[in-house]
């Protein structure tokens, strides 16, 4: 009994990882939304959420995870972007470290603003586990749009997100 009981719980850890690993989330549509949130940390995120602003899909954007040395003007620079466009509609969030204190931080940006709709900007690989941990930290009543933005990533990764997502659902489930 003891076995089968193992044996199951391996299954549906392989079927979990194969789901995981093989069925990326993938890049939204074209809906609109309150604001736009790039969580930091990837190639290509904080692109894919000025490409969106810019498109008119959010008037406004945050970048959470921000460094705290780095100014607007900078980043105006590094991704070749006007100033303006800082200046009226991008936010940066000096304060998360991680995916959970994104979710946090995306949380309270979001309620002080009243919004009730966000596109949320990750790579593909990390779109699960940070959809997930933004939907617990949030107001249910906000719809939370998952865009993707494709990568390739490594068995590695893949495995070690998957691990990282099993622990968020476990925590989730024992109220941690």
């Amino acid at each position: 009994m003891i076995k089968r009981l193992i044996s199951l719980l391996f299954l549906a850890w392989v079927l979990g990882f194969a789901w995981f690993a093989l069925l990326l989330p993938l890049p939204a549509g074209d809906q609109t939304t309150d604001a736009i949130v790039v969580l930091t940390g990837g190639p290509g995120r904080i692109d894919r959420g000025l490409e969106l602003l810019e498109a008119g899909r959010a008037k406004r954007l945050l970048i959470s995870g921000v460094a705290r040395e780095v100014k607007p003007k900078e980043l105006a620079a590094e991704y070749k972007r006007p100033q303006k466009l800082f200046d009226c509609c991008v936010a940066l969030g000096f304060e998360a470290e991680d995916t959970r204190s994104n979710a946090t931080e995306v949380a309270s940006w979001v309620a002080r603003r009243n919004y009730k709709s966000v596109r949320l900007v990750t790579t593909d690989w990390h779109m699960r586990r940070a959809e997930y941990e933004l939907g617990r930290a949030m107001d249910k009543k906000v719809t939370i749009l998952p865009d993707a933005v494709r990568s390739q990533p490594s068995f590695s990764t893949l495995f070690r997100e998957y691990h990282k997502y099993l622990a968020g659902l476990a925590g989730g489930l024992l109220g941690l």
